[in-house]
């Protein structure tokens, strides 16, 4: 069907289409080299704006239009089922079932079948139905609340933090896991990965310093939170920004040489009485030159600083060009596919299909016959 290069070459993936973390979750895999489709509703979501082949999260994959509503296409996708290895959906909880493709129903065709599960407060507990987003989840989880300045109002890490880290990302090493587990028993599972669930997660190395008492749950006051003075960002004279990690002291050093700093004592770098007055001697050494000027005084020291750079601006960066992390084509710029695998090439993803491009011949090579549903309007092709 599909050439594929990548550790999962060969491993079948159904993703119902959704938005968010469980097209991304696709994506990752499917930039691993599996074959993954993608089962759109007729017209869409319609809510990526403008032309969908340019939704990077798309990329890689095969796209097929059913009509999940109509009983044909579910008894079509069904059929897909007893094929694949693994699949993805983002309903709210109950509404695949309700549908006629939930885990039972698949796994009456296909035991093995790993079934995930990508929702934002999981399949139960008091909100598992209800309504919610990105900054919903990571609210209720003290992450939302520990991002933002001492005295200010949290701040939205865009959709990061939920959606991707602690949504897309966890549902697919539960999915690798469960299929690691049903190679060796012949059984598929539920992987029910929730954003609340693998945003707590995330958050454990805080939550140890917090049951150590070295971490306030507080804003702004922690060592990594920007409380520290050389962990932070700071405005330059043209009004950009760098960003500062000087956590150990070799490299505190160094950002005070850098800065001509010379008269801090880097045996005071955590006396907490001297941060807020260290905080304006460096605000105010960064204010005397342009972003440009910091970048060039701090390349190839260990100061851990770093220009803060747009999106459109990171793709030229000169180790983000070297590394190709971020490709452009013909105007198409889209991350390249991470983490790298030394026993296969970097790939470079196949753009988007339009809606409903491969319907007939997914549909036929996963035994389907397409005619009679594409007839009916139960499928469609673009």
């Amino acid at each position: 069907m599909q050439e594929t290069d990548g550790p999962l070459a060969g491993l079948r993936v159904l993703e119902i289409g959704g938005m968010g973390p469980g097209p991304f979750a696709g994506m990752t895999l499917a930039d691993m080299g599996a074959e993954v489709v993608r089962i759109e509703r007729p017209g869409g979501l319609g809510i990526f704006p403008g032309d969908p082949t340019l939704d990077v999260v798309n990329r890689g994959k095969l796209c097929v239009t059913l009509d999940l509503k109509r009983p044909e296409a579910v008894a079509a996708l069904l059929t897909m089922a007893e094929r694949a290895d693994a699949l993805i959906e983002g309903y709210r909880p109950g509404v695949a079932e309700r549908l006629g493709i939930g885990p039972e129903q698949c796994w009456e065709r296909n035991a093995a079948l790993v079934y995930g599960r990508m929702t934002g407060w999981g399949q139960d507990g008091p909100l598992a139905a209800a309504a919610g987003h990105d900054i919903s989840y990571i609210a209720i989880t003290g992450a939302l609340h520990a991002i933002g300045e001492v005295g200010g109002p949290p701040q939205v890490p865009v959709n990061l933090l939920g959606d991707y880290g602690g949504g897309g990302m966890y549902l697919v090493a539960g999915l690798l896991a469960a299929l690691r587990e049903a190679d060796r028993t012949g059984r598929g599972q539920v992987v029910d990965a929730a954003i609340v669930d693998g945003t707590a997660h995330l958050l454990a190395g805080t939550h140890a310093l917090l049951n150590t008492g070295t971490w306030r749950d507080e804003r702004g006051v922690n060592t990594l939170d920007g409380g520290a003075p050389f962990y932070g960002v700071y405005e330059t004279a043209d009004g950009g920004h760098m960003a500062v990690g000087a956590l150990e002291p070799k490299f505190y050093k160094a950002l005070l040489d850098g800065l001509a700093l010379t008269e801090e004592s880097p045996e005071a770098q955590y006396d907490r009485a001297g941060w807020p007055e260290l905080r304006e001697r460096i605000a105010k050494a960064f204010r005397s030159r342009t972003r440009r000027e910091w970048t060039e005084v701090f390349a190839g020291s260990d100061a851990c600083v770093a220009p803060v750079l747009s999106l459109v601006e990171a793709a030229s960066h000169p180790h983000v060009r070297t590394r190709q992390t971020v490709l452009d084509e013909d105007g198409f710029v889209q991350p390249a596919p991470a983490p790298r695998f030394s026993a296969h090439p970097q790939a470079r993803p196949a753009r988007p299909a339009p809606f409903g491009r491969d319907t007939r011949k997914v549909l036929d090579a996963w035994g389907v016959d397409p005619e009679p549903l594409l007839r009916s309007g139960a499928a469609a092709e673009s």
